[in-house]
């Protein structure tokens, strides 16, 4: 179920953070995308903290990237990886680049 409930929420052209509220990376990926203009829908933060599949969720994420910490940032269905990935993608410039080739932002 957990695996289903993360593909489906991956698919198309948006960006999706699997996040738990009170993370310092998990806010840090979100400080650093809320400075870019994504089109309504197109930008997804999804708390796992309360859900009774999130031990199963994180293993799912260590399949699928490589890594069962939190966030993990997708930017359409490629895992970025978590917070400081993010960040050092914005500090390069490269982040909104892909976030133009996904048709994320206005």
């Amino acid at each position: 179920m957990a695996q289903q409930f993360v593909q489906t929420k991956i698919k198309g052209d948006k960006v999706v953070l699997f996040i738990k509220p009170t993370c310092s990376f998990c806010i840090m990926a979100q400080d650093v995308l809320s400075k870019y203009k994504f089109k309504p829908g197109h930008l997804e933060c999804i708390d796992i903290s309360g859900r009774s599949d999130m031990s199963s969720m994180q293993d799912y994420f260590l399949e699928l990237t490589g890594a069962r910490t939190v966030p993990r940032v997708f930017i359409g269905e490629e895992c970025v990886g978590g917070g400081s990935d993010v960040a050092a993608l914005d500090k390069s410039g490269k982040l909104e680049g892909m976030l133009q080739s996904i048709g994320a932002l206005q």
